[in-house]
């Protein structure tokens, strides 16, 4: 097998062991329009987040967008398809038929300079406790969103990615991280109490330092009660089923460790209000 294509097809399974595939899907599933990857297969999208970004190009192709791969940089590699034509002799038409696939290699758009792409990055806000992420040496940054997914959190890379300036997503975004160094690893997947775990921190984190936070607690609810639904319980029991993880969460956040001043009851007393 091209070493290339091998490289390609282990992100992807270590992709599958860290649980970020669901974020992939996501984000694979509404690509940024009017670029030339949104034209790209499911896989391939999939691929180029697992690389850290949500454009990326060829070589011509970023040089048609009056931007240049910057000295350095290292490609990335998609899977192309191989096709040939089979003639069926009795119709007469050609069918085609992929053969196998080649490693094409692309450049993100995080590697490229020059002219400014047709979309853009939000505008991050100050972010209350962004010095926290800093201290984990987690990196957070803006990236194109279409409405249809807020952020990730990506363990392997220690990145928080934003498509919203909304404090409370990077408050959940922050608590999976959280999560992640003290549990030392996250089940994979959508797991449905640890995003209900993330929401009720963020929420929490919401109310205690959000400078500029609107009323969310209707969304956090929803959120909360969508996943109290997979597990077949209510959302208020789903809470109290995380509570001790919150605790952990939020006193990691705010004071640097999981023994800190605030306590599990002192959050169920707010679930009841």
């Amino acid at each position: 097998m091209n070493d290339n294509i091998k490289q390609t097809l282990d992100k992807i399974l270590a992709s599958f062991e860290l649980g970020e595939i669901p974020a992939a899907v996501a984000i694979a599933s509404f690509p940024i329009p009017d670029i030339p990857s949104a034209r790209w297969s499911w896989r391939n999208r999939t691929i180029q987040f697992i690389c850290g970004t949500a454009d990326s190009r060829g070589f011509r192709q970023w040089q048609e967008a009056n931007r240049y791969v910057v000295k350095g940089a290292k490609a990335i590699y998609i899977l192309s398809p191989c096709v040939s034509k089979l003639t069926d002799e009795e119709t007469d038409e050609d069918n085609k038929v992929v053969r196998f696939f080649k490693a094409t290699p692309v450049f993100r758009a995080e590697d490229t300079d020059g002219e400014p792409l047709s979309y853009a990055n939000i505008e991050l806000p100050e972010l209350p406790l962004i010095q926290r992420a800093s201290e984990w040496n987690i990196s957070v940054r803006a990236i194109p969103g279409n409405q249809q997914y807020r952020g990730y959190y990506a363990p392997d890379r220690k990145e928080i990615a934003l498509a919203t300036p909304s404090e409370k997503t990077f408050f959940h975004e922050l608590s999976h991280a959280a999560d992640h160094i003290i549990k030392g690893n996250l089940k994979t997947g959508q797991d449905a109490l640890q995003e209900v775990c993330a929401e009720l921190s963020a929420q929490a984190l919401a109310r205690m330092v959000g400078k500029s936070i609107q009323d969310t607690t209707g969304n956090s609810y929803q959120y909360i009660r969508s996943y109290a639904e997979k597990l077949r319980i209510t959302p208020h029991q789903a809470c109290l089923r995380v509570l001790s993880d919150t605790e952990k969460i939020l006193n990691l956040i705010l004071h640097g460790n999981v023994g800190g001043v605030i306590t599990a009851s002192a959050i169920e007393q707010k679930i009841a209000a």
